[in-house]
């Protein structure tokens, strides 16, 4: 396992700044968020995107591409608009975006980017939005493979795709197609209850997804709740997430995403390894 922070735990940082805590730390991944504060996607440019791969490649670090910035399309709705939109020039907005994600991702050297579907809009059909998902993910693998980068569908509780379920079904309906995978949080299963109460249906999941899993999110939950808590501060096993992730044998990306711990990022760098150093030590 790759272990890794997501950016957006950084808010109050300078990316430049908050690499080198990371790797300090021990983390080995930046999953990044392309959002207002790191890398805005309208405003930096291709020199601004170098001088992180360099710091990056200082540093001995990955990179991924996370896409969940909440306000970068609509400063007064979070998350909108998305793939899911009735009118096309609103879903050619998130195309728009998620290109120019593709752009940066390129230029950092990453390999996968992670997107989920959106929540549904109103007077827009589940199939209508299925529709509409489905050509706009063809157009990003189109997009994608040539830059070597796969597209990672999270699950995300309260969207179209909420569940695994949800995520094999479509994928299944799209044909399983080449360079379309999955990115899974493990505290979403938490809260949609997928993971059973104590989490005794994780291994059972993670087997299911083990072909298609690209990367792996991680944070404390309390059971049902939707909120992401630094680990300790919710109901999660972590002894069963690492002994689950090691029985499939996944090499991949697992990266914590705390946005809102923010305000005390260094503070969490510096506590995560400390309390799962056997995983650190093996990452």
């Amino acid at each position: 396992m790759l272990l890794g922070y997501n950016s957006n735990g950084f808010a109050h940082h300078r990316l430049d700044e908050a690499i080198p805590l990371l790797a300090g730390s021990g983390f080995k991944v930046l999953a990044l968020t392309p959002d207002i504060c790191h890398l805005d996607p309208f405003r930096s440019t291709r020199k601004d995107w170098e001088a992180i791969r360099d710091l990056l490649d200082k540093h001995k670090m990955h990179c991924l591409i996370e896409t969940g910035a909440r306000f970068i399309l609509d400063p007064k709705a979070k998350h909108r608009p998305n793939l899911l939109e009735d009118k096309g020039e609103d879903r050619q907005r998130r195309l728009d975006y998620l290109r120019r994600c593709l752009d940066i991702g390129h230029c950092l050297g990453a390999k996968v980017l992670s997107l989920w579907a959106g929540v549904l809009p109103q007077g827009v059909s589940k199939d209508q939005a299925k529709q509409h998902l489905s050509q706009a993910l063809q157009e990003l693998l189109n997009l994608a493979r040539p830059l070597d980068i796969s597209l990672a569908l999270e699950p995300e509780p309260g969207m179209l795709i909420s569940t695994v379920k949800d995520a094999l079904g479509f994928l299944e309906q799209m044909g399983n197609p080449d360079g379309l995978g999955l990115c899974l949080d493990i505290g979403h299963l938490f809260v949609t209850g997928e993971a059973g109460p104590n989490g005794e249906n994780l291994g059972k999941i993670l087997k299911r997804t083990s072909s298609k899993l690209l990367q792996v999110h991680l944070e404390d939950i309390k059971i049902g709740i939707h909120s992401h808590l630094p680990p300790g501060e919710g109901d999660i096993d972590f002894d069963l997430v690492w002994e689950a992730l090691q029985s499939i044998q996944y090499h991949g990306p697992v990266c914590f995403e705390l946005s809102r711990s923010s305000h005390e990022a260094p503070i969490q760098i510096e506590k995560i390894p400390s309390l799962f150093p056997r995983v650190f030590r093996r990452s």
